[in-house]
């Protein structure tokens, strides 16, 4: 049994992976390391690229990066969040803010110490991702249209960076990117509408509370039929291995979505809404498996 000492530091333990969403970091990482084996370097060996340093750098750079964003986001939405996670928040609530603070501080310094391994080019890039993440918490994310844009633009930004350090300009690379980045702007505008009650106590000028309900869906509408698009060329004109079924999956989900999208009203059916979102990118992330579904037995010799 653990005494209250101990279950007082599991509880803070818990509150700190809460806060830095280590489920989210770890689904982050597989993401960067299976784009990495079958879609940004497929012509390596398998071990050359996961016994690749410089790759396991950057993405543990760009994981301190992410989880130091997502605490300097918690502090700036301490009081917003009270009223719309009322049940994560008091969770949160059980690491104090200037550990937080010193936290991020610490992380932030860990990712660009780390970078510099790699690349002084390394350094300004995580630097810059650094900034980018505290200005959109700071003074973006208010801002209806900017804070979303920023957000999904940041959102892709680890997978951009091996992406350059691969040096792959192909294409199909591109139609992938557009197709995480439209889904990720659609969840961001949801997420402004699951988050109304306290975006309003707060003063945050959203989309939904600037222009209305009725224009976010027409938003979201339009990002979905966009994502449509390459969801179809991935199909049709690339060669993607049986990941096609995937995005045919998606095409019927994203449908299924908009009917749905427009008859809800509810904070609950918003969060089921963004809950398909997260569903079809953190399945998105297996799929990519399916591309070749021999290559990791093939390349490893």
């Amino acid at each position: 049994m653990l005494n209250r000492k101990n279950k007082l530091l599991l509880l803070k333990v818990l509150s700190l992976f809460s806060v830095v969403r280590g489920y989210n970091l770890l689904i982050i990482v597989l993401a960067q390391y299976l784009a990495s084996i079958y879609i940004l370097a497929p012509h390596l060996p398998l071990r050359k690229v996961i016994f690749d340093v410089d790759l396991f750098v950057i993405v543990f750079a760009s994981i301190l990066v992410i989880a130091g964003g997502y605490i300097i986001n918690n502090f700036y939405d301490a009081e917003k969040d009270l009223i719309n996670k009322p049940t994560k928040s008091m969770l949160d609530r059980l690491v104090s803010q200037r550990f937080k603070l010193t936290t991020y501080f610490v992380l932030n310094f860990f990712a660009v110490f780390a970078a510099s391994y790699v690349s002084f080019k390394a350094v300004l890039f995580f630097s810059a991702y650094i900034f980018g993440i505290w200005f959109y918490s700071h003074k973006l994310k208010k801002i209806p249209f900017v804070g979303n844009f920023v957000s999904a633009t940041l959102a892709i930004t680890p997978f951009f960076a091996v992406f350059v350090y691969y040096k792959n300009f192909e294409t199909v690379i591109f139609v992938h990117a557009v197709f995480l980045f439209l889904l990720i702007l659609s969840r961001e505008i949801i997420k402004d509408l699951e988050n109304m009650s306290g975006d309003m106590a707060q003063n945050y000028r959203t989309i939904p509370i600037i222009y209305g309900v009725g224009v976010s869906k027409i938003l979201i509408t339009i990002l979905i039929l966009l994502t449509l698009i390459p969801s179809l060329l991935l199909i049709f004109k690339f060669d993607i291995g049986y990941m096609h079924y995937y995005f045919a999956g998606c095409i019927v989900l994203l449908i299924l979505f908009l009917f749905i999208l427009f008859k809800s009203n509810t904070k609950k059916q918003y969060v089921w809404l963004h809950n398909i979102i997260k569903l079809i990118i953190v399945v998105g992330v297996f799929s990519i498996l399916l591309i070749n579904v021999n290559l990791v037995l093939n390349r490893i010799l």
